[in-house]
């Protein structure tokens, strides 16, 4: 399986570089992957797909303002920094940038020194283990000097950092946003579950490994890196009620997917409880649990577009592909949302 399989061109302008004022409002292309049928809705329109007994699952992660910028505390040099892992004792890895002058034992300062940190070594990639120090709450003083981690491909300033949340986020940790639950509104989740809809929280922290582009030919070769799960006995038991009971198992985002596969049993059950997980889902993959799926549009060639793939059908996921940029959707992260059915 070679990555070009999963390539498709697209227009530069169509990468959405602000998010709707309307979170709900953006565009939904309904995917039916046992006929390869499109239609175009609303994303409010989702509703009409989901049925009394079906289980919404979604990923309840926080983002956290995780880009810092500062200088070298002996050069006054410029760096960047991105939170990526957080470990003990305030020791985080990170990605600097340049890294060269990053080197172990090189003193960090933020904020005029309202936060200061240690190079403490180079770990895998090339990311940086650091320790930092200062007086107070660590996610007081990130909030205050911190910005979101956009993706590069976005190149507007973004105006408020909640836009760059889910509405239900709850658990911080991640470096980038669980993007497929930007589009729902508390009303449109309130509406849902009076439908008869089960909501499901998962807790998924997204790091930037999930869209690290793919650097060999081999898909197969390709690895993943780990992200840190969990989830409650009673979101646990919410799926596998549905499960049991015949309804369909619907997850927000490919994070959700990840999490609720990685967690799943060969008997189909998934299981309660937290660790890490590398799951790669590529086309040959056969789902335990889940039943559909609503999702952003992904870049060419990434490991996203192979999971959405396994679900779909690469041919008829890639035909969708051209359809939605035909009918001018818009892609990535503040983009338009695909409901997969």
């Amino acid at each position: 399986m070679n990555v070009k399989d999963f390539y498709f061109d697209l227009p530069q302008e169509l990468i959405a570089q602000d998010p709707l004022e309307d979170r709900s409002s953006s565009r939904l292309l309904v995917l039916d992957r046992k006929t390869g049928a499109v239609c175009h809705k609303t994303f409010r329109d989702v509703t009409s797909y989901l049925k009394p007994g079906d289980c919404l699952v979604i990923n309840d992660t926080k983002v956290i303002p995780a880009r810092l910028f500062g200088i070298k505390a002996d050069t006054g040099a410029k760096i960047e920094l991105l939170l990526l892992k957080r470990r003990d004792n305030d020791i985080w890895e990170t990605l600097v940038k340049p890294g060269k002058k990053a080197r172990p034992g090189t003193e960090l300062s933020f904020g005029d020194g309202l936060l200061t940190g240690r190079v403490l070594e180079t770990v895998e990639d090339g990311n940086r283990l650091i320790q930092f120090h200062y007086e107070g709450i660590f996610e007081e003083i990130l909030d205050q000097l911190g910005q979101m981690p956009l993706p590069p491909y976005i190149t507007h300033q973004l105006k408020d950092k909640n836009r760059y949340q889910t509405v239900y986020a709850l658990h911080e940790g991640s470096a980038a946003a669980p993007t497929a639950g930007l589009h729902f509104t508390k009303e449109l989740l309130e509406q849902i579950q009076a439908m008869g809809v089960k909501i499901a929280r998962v807790t998924l922290h997204v790091g930037l490994g999930t869209f690290r582009p793919v650097k060999v030919d081999n898909v197969l070769d390709h690895h993943m890196h780990s992200e840190f799960y969990q989830i409650e006995e009673g979101e646990a038991a919410k799926i596998n009620d549905t499960k049991t009971a015949g309804g369909r198992v619907i997850c927000v985002g490919t994070t959700s997917c990840r999490t609720i596969e990685s967690a799943a049993g060969e008997d189909g059950r998934i299981k309660a409880g937290s660790g890490w997980t590398d799951i790669f889902i590529y086309p040959g993959y056969r789902f335990k649990l889940l039943d559909g799926l609503i999702t952003n549009f992904h870049l060419p060639e990434s490991t996203l577009v192979m999971l959405v793939s396994a679900l779909a059908g690469r041919e008829q996921v890639l035909a969708a592909y051209g359809e939605a940029i035909r009918e001018r959707y818009r892609f990535f992260s503040f983009g338009d949302a695909m409901l997969i059915i």
